[in-house]
């Protein structure tokens, strides 16, 4: 049974051959507007939920978990995500406040790692985020918080068709 399901996965599609190219020699200097432009390739491809990321952190003892989140912004203070601070998220942010973002739009052949130190950012913006959500009702949640990751690194990667996967690193 595991060789024919190993089979079977082996068989699957990696990418579309249809691929978008990249030329890192022509990428600007700011990561954020590399993330920008390809955001904007998603949503004109028609990717589903492409602000979605999955988030990885680790507990004091090192002990790792991941999940799926909403990218809620992205400015000079980082790259905005939310939660409740008592979640297993704020826990473990708490304990050990270095996470890492992987966003990834099949339907390109691309994904994009972040990955650095988290800060909370002020009561006005997460009081603010909590009240923009949808189906907001007015009441106050003093446990919503607004993070910013502050990337150390950033990777750009786009698969080839020919497997030659080009990869693009910024060290901040």
């Amino acid at each position: 049974m595991s060789d024919s399901f190993r089979l079977m996965l082996r068989a699957l599609p990696d990418f579309p051959e249809d691929l978008p190219g990249f030329d890192r020699a022509g990428a600007p200097a700011d990561p954020a507007e590399l993330f920008r432009s390809w955001l904007e390739d998603a949503l004109a491809a028609g990717v589903r939920q492409p602000h979605a990321f999955s988030l990885a952190t680790a507990d004091a003892g090192g002990n790792l978990s991941s999940r799926m989140l909403i990218l809620k912004d992205l400015d000079d203070d980082g790259w905005h995500f939310a939660t409740s601070r008592t979640s297993r998220k704020g826990s473990e942010l708490e304990a050990n406040p270095r996470a890492a973002m992987n966003f990834y739009w099949s339907e390109l052949g691309r994904q994009i790692r972040v990955a650095g130190a988290v800060v909370l950012l002020s009561d006005a913006v997460s009081a603010r985020d909590w009240e923009e959500r949808p189906g907001a009702d007015g009441s106050e949640n003093p446990q919503w918080q607004v993070y910013a990751l502050q990337p150390s690194e950033i990777e750009f990667w786009q698969a080839d068709p020919g497997r030659h996967h080009i990869r693009h690193r910024y060290q901040l």
